[in-house]
């Protein structure tokens, strides 16, 4: 099918190379111009993914009815892009955004746009820069007649088993929202495990002790995968690494939510909590590891030791 994606970042330069490889025709732009045309340009990417600029003109090169993802920093950026794009698009088009938006934002964004005839699918993507090779996670919010129209593209974007739709307008956001909240959680637990390990009196080799228990392990995962590697990377004493540990803004949701339903979240709030700490006083262990981890999974910036900028 035809796809059009507004914004080539880490995520959305991934999903465009991947619906191109899976067989799909992309129609891709970019607020730096030259970045689509790079992407477009590469061997495997020819004749399967096409440059619109200006904006407007991927209407022109997409057949109608229109799916366009749009894959942008949250907040004000996805806002003025859903506005551009109200403005071009046709009624049966269907806006996907791909962010990571709040689910409230969601909701209203697809009333917004029902007013207008333009369908709306919220679309949770997990997966980071690994995407490409390994596939997307997508949790999807909106119409279901409009996700079965969409799931082709779905299906190429995500790994078997890979992805799900979970309700109307928001939830896609909403399963997303948690999903990242568990994932402060988890991070937090292995860096204070290493950081017991880093501080015994055992010189264990850490690397090696992550890929172990990666085999028949409980706590087996690919974020400690991704804990091995950086050990490999940077050594025992991530030395070159500041604990500096930013948040995005899924976790402060989850706990907001988790407040409005009563529900004790202690794990994901303290996890939260920590990282705000991070940045007042980045000496910790602990959280030289969650900055490394999130630089292995999201690509995510890695503050240099010694680094004073906020």
């Amino acid at each position: 099918m035809d796809v059009g994606i507004a914004g080539l970042g880490r995520m959305g330069a991934g999903m465009a190379r991947r619906l191109a490889r899976g067989g799909h025709q992309v129609v891709a732009w970019n607020r730096t111009a030259s970045v689509a045309v790079e992407v477009a340009a590469e061997p495997e990417n020819q004749g399967r993914i096409t440059v619109a600029e200006p904006l407007a003109t991927i209407v022109e090169r997409l057949e109608s009815p229109r799916f366009l993802i749009i894959s942008v920093p949250s907040g004000d950026a996805t806002e003025q892009m859903i506005d551009q794009l109200m403005e071009i698009l046709s009624p049966g088009d269907c806006i996907v955004d791909a962010g990571n938006s709040n689910f409230h934002d969601s909701q209203r964004r697809a009333a917004k746009l029902e007013a207008r005839g333009i369908d709306w699918l919220d679309m949770g993507v997990s997966g980071g820069v690994w995407g490409l090779t390994v596939g997307f996670c997508a949790m999807l919010g909106g119409k279901r007649e409009v996700f079965e129209r969409f799931e082709p593209a779905v299906k190429t974007l995500a790994p078997e088993g890979g992805y799900l739709y979970c309700g109307p307008a928001g939830a896609g956001h909403y399963v997303k929202m948690v999903h990242n909240g568990i994932e402060y959680g988890v991070m937090q637990a292995y860096g204070e495990g290493f950081d017991i390990l880093h501080a015994s009196d055992f010189d264990v080799d850490l690397a090696s002790v992550a890929r172990m228990w990666q085999n028949g392990s409980v706590i087996r995962s690919w974020l400690l995968e991704l804990a091995g590697d950086a050990f490999e990377k940077e050594g025992n004493d991530l030395s070159e690494i500041q604990g500096w540990v930013n948040d995005s803004g899924e976790g402060r949701w989850t706990v907001f939510d988790a407040i409005d339903h009563d529900v004790p979240a202690p794990i994901i709030t303290l996890s939260l909590i920590q990282r705000f700490r991070s940045r007042r006083e980045p000496d910790s262990y602990t959280d030289k590891v969650l900055a490394a981890l999130r630089n292995e999974f999201g690509g995510h910036a890695i503050k240099a030791a010694g680094d004073e900028s906020s």
